[in-house]
């Protein structure tokens, strides 16, 4: 399971995807530095985790993963293959999840593709072009249906008012998660054709440092404009995130937080964030030789829980 790291050119991606994997991703002041997605495997922050290695003190402790994949800004054109369009596409269609990098700050030193700064306008850049996409998705899909549909299969022209209803919702500028359609229609019609703008996405709104603790004008934007996708947004300060990281101490790390007003660091709480997007919960084992923690989707039984640990555990 991973989660894509998306937006525009230039609002912060590459050096939030540092923060969070620690890897030097190239971060340059122009689009298109991150062609190829780079993919970091990052620790889940769980205190849970650090207590019991306090009781237990294990010879190694093994914390649950997420894995997080950066991947090249996208530009207006992007469903037609402009820019790197076709290969974005590609690259967000393999994950599982969209973090959604929104620029939330002024800084004249720092360009912006489209000359000023609107997370809204830019929220709905990407959306458009992902929207344009999924929409060539459910016309090929129609294509077919309808033939079906017109010889009177049932089945067919239920799924044809389905995918009727998402063409109209993709027209009008809706994202497919935000499209009302009843559950047992959705799990059966919608989720097999993996619509890039059915994933769960998170808002990130990358803030300046003096909105690092209670954000700013821009996050509320964001907040009111997502209400409808019942989707989270969190705000951190991704040129902060990065001066942190580059502390050589834990004690450093967190003078500099105490200093700010801040308990941790924003890139743990997006890292959770991201775990439940994904829907993965966690649970544990702890022992002399290790303490580990445990992914498992939610709502899996115990029997397939214990799977995880060795799959002749779910046959009993």
């Amino acid at each position: 399971m991973k989660a894509g790291i998306v937006g525009l050119p230039n609002v912060g991606k590459s050096t939030l995807f540092n923060c969070l994997s620690n890897a030097k991703a190239q971060s340059a002041n122009f689009p298109f530095c991150t062609i190829e997605p780079n993919i970091g495997v990052v620790n889940v922050p769980d205190s849970r985790l650090e207590k019991l290695e306090e009781l237990v003190n294990p010879e190694r402790v093994l914390p649950a993963t997420v894995e997080i994949v950066d991947i090249a800004g996208l530009v207006k054109g992007a469903s037609k293959g402009e820019g790197l369009g076709n290969q974005f596409l590609g690259n967000i269609r393999e994950t599982d999840a969209i973090l959604h990098v929104l620029r939330c700050f002024d800084n004249d030193n720092i360009v912006h593709v489209d000359g000023s700064v609107d997370p809204i306008r830019d929220k709905e850049t990407i959306d458009m072009e992902l929207q344009l996409k999924d929409l060539e998705t459910v016309d090929k899909k129609l294509e077919k249906v309808k033939r079906a549909a017109r010889t009177g299969n049932k089945e067919a022209q239920k799924e044809e008012a389905v995918l009727l209803a998402i063409k109209t919702g993709l027209e009008a500028g809706t994202s497919v998660r935000a499209i009302e359609i009843e559950e047992e229609l959705r799990l059966e019609f919608v989720k097999p054709l993996q619509f890039i703008t059915d994933k769960p996405v998170m808002y990130v709104c990358n803030v300046d440092e003096e909105a690092a603790v209670n954000g700013n004008a821009y996050v509320e934007k964001v907040r009111e404009a997502v209400a409808a996708e019942n989707a989270e947004v969190i705000f951190l300060a991704v040129g902060t995130e990065a001066d942190i990281t580059e502390l050589e101490t834990y004690d450093e790390r967190q003078m500099f937080l105490e200093d700010l007003g801040l308990e941790e660091p924003g890139s743990a709480k997006l890292i959770r964030g991201a775990y439940r997007l994904l829907d993965l919960e966690t649970y544990f084992t702890a022992g002399v030789k290790e303490v580990r923690a445990w992914t498992i989707p939610v709502g899996a039984t115990a029997p397939q829980a214990a799977g995880v640990i060795h799959t002749d555990f779910e046959k009993g």
